[in-house]
């Protein structure tokens, strides 16, 4: 005996396309699909009607609210799909759903986040499955000479200074703690991948006021130094920070963590010489007294190496001639003071 909803008859495909067709109605481009090959796009509505089928919704009336000829799906559904296939399957979807959390990345930045996935593959195959679907970073533009998309910055160069002969140069030069912070973000290696760490460095006493040290190099990394530096230094309203114009510091959530705060963005334009030495140099330290050292096998040996030397070393023992043969805490500690009795 039929269930009491069960409709039999010459109405059971109306009825399913009634039910079907508010689920299925598809205005415009359809977005959210991608291709692994480029293929046509009524081929990546077969597997949806494969499902639907499974479900009880009759393959006819899918194909009639979808508008896709039934013998095409039928032999689709009759071919196996290949290995091959399948595997790149996978990768899109991996480099999808990078794409879709991070749209400011370029592909090689979305195959490091598909490898973490679970789906390792060559730049060349990001390459490959990003122009199919046009999955372009936001902010691309055509090649610079060094092959490099450095993209529009969002924040005007407040550091930039021109100098005698005319040469754009950067002066990063602080009278008090908090009114200059210059961020940046390194990668480094180890048996395991990649580690990325952000620092931020108040130009006043060269002091890394805030870092973050992640396994990917997203926004959130270039957020959480920055609310770190915020934390440690209370209020910092009016700070300028200035960076480069690495997609992190121009994202949307990096923007409105500036805003939060009160503190004002500037940005490095190209064809300024020395566009963020002051970290560089400080990233140059780290490489030598830490990263050259040895190899690496894991993240959290790399981990806990870089934060010992910023807090122990860097911070409490080494001497800058810059600061008068004192470290930054000892800067800090003493010029900051007498600076205020005065």
């Amino acid at each position: 005996m039929a269930p009491a909803h069960a409709i039999d008859g010459p109405d059971a495909h109306d009825h399913a396309t009634k039910q079907l067709a508010p689920e299925l109605t598809i205005d415009g481009p359809q977005q959210d699909g991608y291709s692994v090959t480029g293929e046509p796009a009524v081929k990546r509505l077969y597997p949806l009607v494969r499902e639907l089928a499974v479900d009880g919704i009759p393959v006819a009336v899918s194909c009639r609210v979808l508008k896709l000829s039934r013998q095409p799906y039928y032999r689709w559904l009759a071919a196996p799909v290949p290995d091959t296939d399948l595997v790149e399957a996978y990768r899109a979807n991996a480099l999808f759903d990078a794409h879709r959390d991070d749209p400011e990345f370029g592909y090689r930045y979305l195959a490091d986040e598909a490898e973490a996935a679970g789906q390792p593959m060559a730049a060349r195959t990001a390459w490959r499955l990003c122009s199919a679907n046009d999955w372009f970073s936001a902010f691309g533009k055509g090649r610079a000479k060094n092959g490099k998309k450095p993209g529009p910055p969002v924040h005007d160069d407040l550091c930039a200074v021109v100098d005698a002969d005319g040469r754009t140069r950067h002066e990063f030069r602080a009278d008090g703690p908090n009114q200059l912070w210059l961020t940046d973000i390194s990668e480094h290696h180890t048996n395991e991948g990649k580690l990325y760490l952000c620092a931020v460095k108040d130009a006043y006493s060269s002091r890394i006021v805030g870092y973050s040290i992640s396994s990917r190099m997203k926004a959130r990394l270039a957020v959480d130094a920055l609310e770190m530096a915020v934390t440690r230094r209370g209020d910092v309203g009016g700070c300028v920070t200035h960076s480069d114009r690495g997609s992190q510091f121009r994202s949307k959530k990096f923007t409105r963590a500036l805003a939060r705060h009160g503190i004002i963005g500037s940005m490095g334009r190209v064809g300024a010489a020395g566009d963020n030495a002051a970290m560089e140099s400080f990233f140059a330290l780290l490489q030598k007294n830490v990263l050259d050292r040895r190899r690496w096998v894991t993240r959290d040996q790399l981990r806990i190496a870089i934060v010992t030397w910023i807090e122990r070393t860097y911070h409490r023992r080494r001497r800058q001639a810059r600061l008068g043969r004192l470290t930054p805490v000892e800067y800090e500690a003493i010029i900051e003071p007498a600076a205020l009795a005065a």
